[in-house]
């Protein structure tokens, strides 16, 4: 098996195919991801013209220059698909011009590895924005094996993308019964304010009981994450502590991409929290499980009708009172349990399927290494 050094720029070339005759619609229009995907975008897009989107055909590439604020990934994706989707005109298209020498499913493999996003921010420059430039994307150094060896490890790939969608498409079926069932509830119950079932708590860590081991933040993805704040030198007697089944959320809801930043302690662990964020319990959890609150808590539903009801000038703020009325269908504790005992199996699922995804990423470095060796 032969081994060949190229600079990318040799192999591939820019794609400036425009949308001119609107061909293709807004539900042709997707963003970019860091997960090296296309997504659904999240752009406005009223009377926005389509004419000068670029359009991305099934085989080729697109990437956003611009690698600011994206953490450590540049967002790239491949359009695996057997239609063209459009992007935005800022972004950079690209595809294969040597298919002789080079697969696109195999560079699809070598942008995934966690080199390529490395390399791509050590070199992005800029003041206000930080840019990885075409010019510097052509300058890449790929090391190639023949056409034979790369198809097999595209093949390995591939198998185990596939699975990871035929795994997927079951976890978004069982969703589907989860929100179905959710929308009978609505439907069948009465709604309850919720206000008449909660208690706040303010205990806080005064003994120091609790260290910097136990300290978390909370994300808008409805989950205590370990903090990102610098805790040198800070006190933890004043923050609250979360036990297990509190709820906690943070009351400012402005920038926070139209969610509320809220977990439900699901654990046997008791955490602490800071001091700003709100903390309450269900009183009695034979009439409300807290499992079944946190399912109507995490719906986009409420995000939506947090963000409404939040009110201030300079920071807009969603009260302890504000939460107390909303208001959610309660049924028989029996009727709870079974929509609870589903929707546990979902995120299970969904758990598996995101770990599946991350083996995937993490495989793809070794495939190319594997096939150069």
């Amino acid at each position: 098996m032969g081994l060949t050094n190229y600079k990318l720029g040799q192999l591939i070339s820019l794609s400036d195919e425009r949308n001119n005759s609107g061909k293709y619609l807004l539900d042709s229009v997707k963003g970019i991801s860091t997960e090296k995907e296309f997504i659904d975008t999240k752009a406005n897009l009223d009377g926005v013209l389509l004419d000068s989107y670029k359009i991305v055909n099934p085989g080729e590439f697109a990437y956003v220059p611009d690698t600011s604020r994206r953490g450590d990934k540049i967002a790239l994706a491949f359009n695996n698909s057997d239609n063209s989707v459009l992007i935005s005109s800022i972004y950079t298209t690209f595809k294969c011009i040597r298919k002789d020498i080079l697969i696109p499913e195999y560079l699809y493999i070598f942008f995934n590895r966690p080199e390529f996003d490395r390399y791509s921010r050590f070199n992005s420059w800029g003041s206000a924005r930080e840019t990885f430039s075409w010019e510097d994307f052509c300058d890449i150094d790929i090391t190639l094996p023949d056409i034979e060896s790369q198809k097999r490890f595209i093949d390995v790939y591939l198998s185990l993308q596939n699975n990871l969608i035929s795994y997927q498409s079951k976890v978004d079926e069982l969703k589907l019964v989860c929100d179905g069932f959710i929308e009978q509830l609505i439907n069948s119950y009465e709604r309850e304010r919720i206000g008449a079932y909660l208690q706040q708590s303010d205990e806080r860590n005064i003994n120091n009981s609790y260290t910097l081991e136990d300290l978390r933040g909370i994300s808008i993805e409805k989950k205590f994450i370990n903090t990102k704040a610098d805790m040198i030198d800070v006190s933890l007697t004043s923050y609250s502590i979360v036990r297990p089944s509190f709820f906690a959320f943070v009351p400012v809801t402005s920038r926070n991409g139209g969610k509320i930043t809220l977990a439900y302690n699901d654990s046997s662990q008791s955490f602490v929290v800071s001091s700003a964020y709100v903390v309450f319990s269900v009183i009695d959890s034979n009439k409300l499980l807290p499992d079944y609150l946190f399912m109507f808590l995490s719906r986009p539903e409420f995000d939506r009708y947090a963000r409404f009801h939040s009110w201030g000038s300079a920071r807009e703020v969603f009260s302890m009172d504000d939460m107390n009325n909303v208001s959610i269908p309660i049924p028989d504790l029996s009727v709870q349990r079974e929509i609870v005992n589903i929707h546990k199996c979902y995120l299970e699922r969904q758990r598996i399927a995101c770990s599946l995804k991350e083996l995937l990423n993490n495989l793809c470095p070794v495939l190319t290494k594997g096939s150069i060796n």
